[in-house]
C-alpha cells in the first residue's frame, strides 16, 4: 500500500515502510522491527488492531518462538517528520538473536558519500558511507546518522539501545543497514517474563543543496563468461540415466561438489562415469577436512581421484570449518594457514589450476580474505535470500552485485574470478545450523527451496544477474544446479522456464556482449545478431503498488 502525505511517500507492507521517498527520491530503503531465532531466521508476526488514519497507523504484533512470544505495540506517526515506535513486552522467557528496529540506507547515490555521524554519547563527526564493501562494521555505537541525497538532507535518529550498522551489500543486499543490539553481545540471548522495552526510529529531513542523482542505471560491455552447472554424486548418477538433461542447457563446465567430511571415492566415480557420456570442463570443489595433517589429507584425496579416473580441469579448495561464518565478537574456527592448505593442495595436484575463496558468499571472502598468491583463481556464491525474501528484495540484491564484483576484484589482485552457486534459493546456510525448511512454499529467508526458481520469476532474476554480470570479470558463472530446488529441473526432468534462459546463455559464452540493468525494471543482453530482454518491473509491481 503506498501512503503520500506532502512530499512524504511510503509503501506500508502492513509491518515495515518501504522506499521512504521524498518527491521522487528515496532516501530511506526501509523501517522494520524485526525479531530473528537463533539460526538467523526472520519469525513472521501475527498482525492485530490494525489502525491507518491519515497521518498515523498503529498495529499490534506477535512473535511466537519455543512456546514464549514478544508481542509488540507499534505506532507510525507521520504528521511531522516520521517517528516508528515500538513498545515491547515478553509474554515466556524469550529466545532471539535480534529484537527490534533496522534501517535501510540506500546505495545508489550513497555510496561513498558523504555522513554525519552522532553517537550514543553524543559525539559527532564526519565520515562515509563505504564505497568498497566494508567487511565489518563501519559505524558503531551509533544515536544518529544525517545524509545528504537528491536536494535533501535527511536525519536518522534511532533511540531505545546501542545501533550499528553493516554494509549489507555483503550479501547482495542493495542497501547499508542500520540494527541494534551489537553484535559484539552475546546471542542468542534471552528476554525474561514479562520484560518490558522501547525502541524508536525517528526521521527529519530539510531541504539542502547535494550533488544530483539519477534513477539507478547500469550499462556495461565485456565478454560472456562460461556457465556451469554444480551437480551433487546423487545428480551426476541420474544424469548418467538420463544423458539428454545436461544436453537442455549445454553448459561449458560442471561443478562437482565433494564435501571430504561425508563423501569418498564412490563419489568420485560417479562423477567420472558422467564424464564419459558428456563432455564439458569436470570442476572438482573439494570440501577439505583440514584437521590434521594437510599433506596426508590431500596426497589421500589425490590417490583417489586417480583411482576415479576423474579428469579435473581445475580444483577450488575451501576448509570445512569455513563453510560456516564468523560475526563480528565470534572466535574463528580452528582452521590452519590458507597458505598452508594451499601449498598441501598444490603439492597432492600439481598441474591443476587450484582455486580457493569461499564456497558460500562474498561475508565470508570479505571477512577471510585468502592469499591469493598461491591460487589460480577466486570463488564465492551470491544467495539474493539472507535478509529478505519478498520479490521486490530478491531483485533488488541485482542493484548490489557490481559493488559485490568490485570489491572482490579489489581483494584477489587480479587473479582469474569466478562466481559459485548462486540461486535464489540457499543450499548451505553459513549462519546457523540449517538452511529453513519450506513446507507451505512460501517467500522465506535461508530456505534451500524457493518455489520462484522453478517459475518465470527465476527465468527474470537469472537473466537479470547474467547482466549484473557484465563488465566484472568474472570468467565463469554457475547459476543452477541440474536437478531438483536449485536446478534447471526436477528430479522427473520437468524443465524450469530458467533452463531456456540459460541454455541460449551458455551457447553465448565468450562472445561480446552490452549489457543494460536497471534495477527493479529491466536487464537487456545485446549479443552480435542477437538479444536477451527481461522485465524485472512485473515481477515487482504488486509489492510496489
Amino acid at each position: 500500500m503506498k501512503i503520500s502525505h506532502g512530499t512524504l511517500s511510503f509503501n506500508y507492507d502492513g509491518v515495515a515502510l518501504l522506499r521512504i521517498s521524498l518527491g521522487e527520491v528515496e532516501v530511506i530503503r526501509g523501517i522494520a522491527y524485526l525479531v530473528r531465532d537463533r539460526d538467523w531466521g526472520t519469525l513472521v508476526p501475527q498482525i492485530s488492531d490494525e489502525v491507518i488514519e491519515l497521518t498515523r497507523i498503529s498495529y499490534r504484533a506477535r512473535f511466537e518462538s519455543q512456546g514464549a512470544a514478544l508481542v509488540v505495540k507499534v505506532v507510525i506517526d507521520f504528521a511531522e517528520g516520521l517517528n516508528f515506535t515500538a513498545e515491547a513486552q515478553a509474554e515466556g522467557d524469550f529466545e532471539t538473536n535480534r529484537a527490534g528496529f533496522t534501517v535501510l540506507h540506500p546505495i545508489t547515490g550513497v555510496a561513498g558519500a558523504p555522513v554525519l555521524v552522532e553517537h550514543s554519547d553524543g559525539t559527532r563527526r564526519d565520515a562515509q558511507f563505504p564505497l568498497l564493501i566494508a567487511p565489518w562494521q563501519p559505524f558503531q555505537d551509533l544515536r544518529a546518522l544525517t545524509h545528504w541525497l537528491g536536494g535533501w538532507q535527511i536525519s536518522c535518529r534511532m533511540e531505545g539501545d546501542a545501533f550499528e550498522m553493516e554494509d549489507q551489500r555483503q550479501w547482495g543486499d542493495a542497501s547499508y543497514k542500520t540494527y541494534v543490539r551489537p553484535l559484539a553481545r552475546p546471542w542468542p540471548y534471552h528476554i525474561a517474563d514479562a520484560a518490558r522495552f522501547d525502541q524508536a526510529v525517528r526521521l527529519n529531513w530539510q531541504a539542502a543543496e547535494t550533488v544530483e542523482t539519477s534513477l539507478p542505471h547500469t550499462t556495461a560491455t565485456g565478454v560472456f563468461p562460461q556457465t556451469a552447472l554444480v551437480i551433487t554424486a546423487a545428480e551426476a548418477r541420474r544424469a548418467v540415466k538420463q544423458p539428454g538433461d545436461l544436453a537442455l542447457v549445454k553448459p561449458q563446465r560442471l561443478l562437482c561438489h565433494f564435501d571430504a567430511t561425508r563423501h569418498g571415492l564412490a563419489e568420485l566415480q560417479a562423477f567420472s562415469v558422467l564424464q564419459a557420456r558428456y563432455e564439458a570442463a569436470y570442476d572438482l570443489e573439494l570440501i577439505a577436512r583440514c584437521d590434521g595433517d594437510l599433506d596426508a589429507e590431500f596426497s589421500g584425496h589425490a590417490k583417489d581421484l586417480a583411482a576415479s579416473r576423474l579428469r579435473v580441469a581445475s580444483i577450488m579448495i575451501c576448509p570445512s570449518g569455513d563453510r560456516q561464518s564468523t560475526p563480528p565478537g565470534s572466535d574463528w574456527p580452528a582452521c590452519p594457514p590458507l597458505a598452508d592448505v594451499y601449498q598441501a593442495a598444490r603439492k597432492a595436484f600439481p598441474g591443476v589450476r587450484l582455486g580457493g575463496g569461499m564456497v558460500s558468499f562474498f561475508p565470508e571472502l570479505n571477512r577471510k580474505r585468502p592469499p591469493v598468491a598461491g591460487l589460480d583463481f577466486v570463488s564465492h556464491g551470491l544467495c539474493p535470500i539472507v535478509h529478505d525474501a519478498s520479490d521486490i528484495g530478491v531483485m533488488q540484491t541485482l542493484e548490489a552485485v557490481a559493488h559485490i564484483t568490485a570489491s572482490a576484484r579489489a581483494i584477489i589482485e587480479g587473479k582469474p574470478y569466478r562466481l559459485g552457486p548462486s540461486t535464489i534459493a540457499m543450499r548451505q546456510n553459513p549462519y546457523g545450523a540449517r538452511v529453513i525448511p519450506n513446507p507451505e512454499a512460501a517467500r522465506i529467508c535461508m530456505t534451500d527451496d524457493d518455489p520462484r526458481h522453478r517459475t518465470v520469476f527465476g527465468a527474470a532474476y537469472v537473466l537479470g544477474l547474467a547482466a549484473a554480470l557484465v563488465g566484472s570479470g568474472v570468467e565463469v558463472w554457475t547459476p543452477a544446479g541440474l536437478y531438483g530446488p536449485r536446478g534447471v529441473m526436477d528430479w522427473n526432468g520437468q524443465a524450469y522456464p530458467l533452463a531456456r534462459v540459460l541454455a541460449e546463455l551458455a551457447a553465448r559464452a565468450g562472445q561480446q556482449v552490452e549489457a543494460e540493468l536497471l534495477p527493479n525494471v529491466s536487464a537487456r543482453l545485446r549479443f552480435s545478431g542477437a538479444e536477451m530482454t527481461t522485465n524485472l518491473a512485473s515481477y515487482v509491481r504488486t509489492e510496489l503498488a
